[in-house]
């Protein structure tokens, strides 16, 4: 059933930090214990912007290695490259005939990202058309996405809807959002920007940090002057809260609000108990990233791969069928 089914996917764009931790991957190891998931590196989006060709590989599968690390099970879920599945590359084609330049053009993201580019690429235009048949490709129900990613699932939904129309079968199902219920970890350098690893290194806490790396980090936050009595919090200490409240009980979160709220909080106090959860957080995270072999994470992905591939073909099959394209069985 598409209702049972889950897709998600990630760059691969270098190690994972805490804000895809807390946002994102927790989330996805809950899934997997309830849904079939297909939990895909998409490194074909990775082009759309600068990117090596000589460490492409490489990076999905370290990614691979940390998102195994942080608790996604190969053997309970579909983890895979998306290029191992050439299936995804062929709906998009089909799907971006169902797309009306008008909706792309309309995306908030392609704005952005191309508004300081010195070249803008028709992949990065074309961008939502891939995720849509990332998606559909799978028969996927739900989606797990950030509140950034609403438009595009939006528009796969009109995607999908179209197909159905012309084709004049409901065959894509609908498509729904999983909302991460985790606020956004923001940079720890500029509290008014999400954290990123595109920002600078200063900005973000990487999940394989040493434990001096992320002090550092933690301890040169941006805050406020502090010791003042108030129900308002700066967006750097706010910063600070989230983390905590993503890594330690409540009841000591509890315990540092009632500071802040009395004036009587101490900012270094703050952030040495910021930092000593999240190493209680990452330090197994870490441990379980060390003791794992790049080419056993590579055969499980090559084991994904196949496992998505037989879902990709009788999906493809039926798409051809429907727009009437094809010689026959695929």
């Amino acid at each position: 059933m598409a209702r049972d089914k889950v897709f998600s996917g990630v760059q691969p764009t270098g190690e994972l930090h805490i804000g895809n931790l807390f946002g994102a991957i927790r989330n996805w190891v809950e899934l997997q214990e309830k849904y079939s998931c297909f939990y895909c590196i998409v490194d074909y989006h990775a082009m759309t912007t600068d990117f090596d060709p000589n460490s492409l590989r490489s990076d999905g599968v370290t990614l691979a290695m940390d998102l195994i690390a942080c608790g996604i099970d190969p053997s309970r879920c579909t983890l895979f490259l998306q290029s191992d599945v050439p299936e995804h590359t062929e709906l998009a084609w089909i799907l971006s005939c169902f797309t009306s330049y008008g909706d792309l053009a309309r995306m908030t993201q392609f704005k952005e990202k191309s508004k300081n580019a010195g070249f803008v690429n028709a992949g990065l235009f074309n961008y939502p058309v891939l995720q849509a048949a990332d998606i559909l490709l799978y028969m996927a129900g739900w989606v797990p996405v950030g509140e950034d990613q609403l438009q595009h699932l939006e528009l796969a939904r009109r995607i999908a809807r179209r197909f159905n129309s012309q084709v004049r079968e409901e065959f894509f199902p609908e498509v729904n959002p999983i909302l991460s219920k985790a606020p956004r970890i923001m940079s720890l350098s500029d509290p008014s920007q999400k954290m990123s690893k595109s920002l600078g290194p200063d900005h973000y806490v990487g999940i394989a940090e040493p434990d001096d790396m992320i002090w550092k980090k933690i301890k040169t936050a941006v805050t406020d002057k502090g010791l003042e009595e108030t129900t308002e919090m700066s967006p750097g200490v706010e910063n600070l809260f989230t983390i905590l409240k993503n890594t330690a009980e409540p009841s000591l979160v509890q315990t540092f609000a009632e500071k802040h709220r009395g004036g009587t909080l101490l900012y270094a106090e703050l952030k040495k108990v910021v930092f000593e959860n999240l190493r209680d957080v990452l330090g197994p995270i870490r441990e379980r990233r060390n003791a794992l072999r790049a080419e056993e994470v590579s055969a499980a992905l090559t084991q994904g791969g196949k496992r998505a591939s037989r879902v990709a073909r009788r999906t493809i099959r039926k798409v051809r069928k429907l727009v009437g394209v094809g010689a026959g069985e695929a």
